[in-house]
C-alpha cells in the first residue's frame, strides 16, 4: 500500500489500533490472566490457566487473520479511482465492512471458554 498523504496515514493507524490491535491485546491479558493463575495460585487452578493460555492462542491467531482482512481492505488494489462525486470527501482504501466471520469466530471462542471456565470453577 502506498500512503498518499498524512489524512491518509492517521487514517490508517486508527483503524489498525482499533480493529486489528484489539484481539492482541485481549490474547496479552489472557497470557497475563495464564501467569497469574500459574505463579499466585496452587495446582488445582493449572486448568484455568490451561484454559487462559489456549484462548490467548486462538485470539492471536484470530488477531492474525483479522490484519489480513485489513491489508486487503487498504491495498491499492481496492483504491477507488477518483471520481467527481468524491470530490468532496475523501475515501481511504475500501469503504469499511465488518469483518463478520472474524466477530462470529471469536464470539463462540470466547462462549466456549467461559462455558469450560464456569465448570472448571464449580469442580473445585
Amino acid at each position: 500500500m502506498k500512503v498518499m498523504d498524512k489524512a491518509e496515514l492517521v487514517e490508517l493507524r486508527a483503524r489498525q489500533r482499533t480493529f486489528n490491535e484489539g484481539y492482541t491485546r485481549a490474547a496479552l491479558l489472557c497470557l497475563g490472566n495464564t501467569i497469574l493463575m500459574v505463579k499466585i495460585f496452587d495446582e488445582r487452578f493449572y486448568d484455568i490457566g490451561i484454559l487462559f493460555a489456549l484462548l490467548a492462542g486462538l485470539l492471536l491467531v484470530t488477531a492474525y487473520l483479522r490484519r489480513r482482512h485489513s491489508n486487503r481492505d487498504f491495498s491499492d488494489q481496492l483504491r477507488p479511482l477518483p471520481s467527481p462525486a468524491h470530490a468532496s470527501g475523501r475515501v481511504f482504501g475500501a469503504p469499511f465492512t465488518t469483518a463478520g466471520w472474524i466477530v462470529i469466530g471469536v464470539t463462540l471462542i470466547v462462549s466456549t471458554a467461559e462455558i469450560v471456565l464456569i465448570v472448571l470453577i464449580s469442580r473445585l
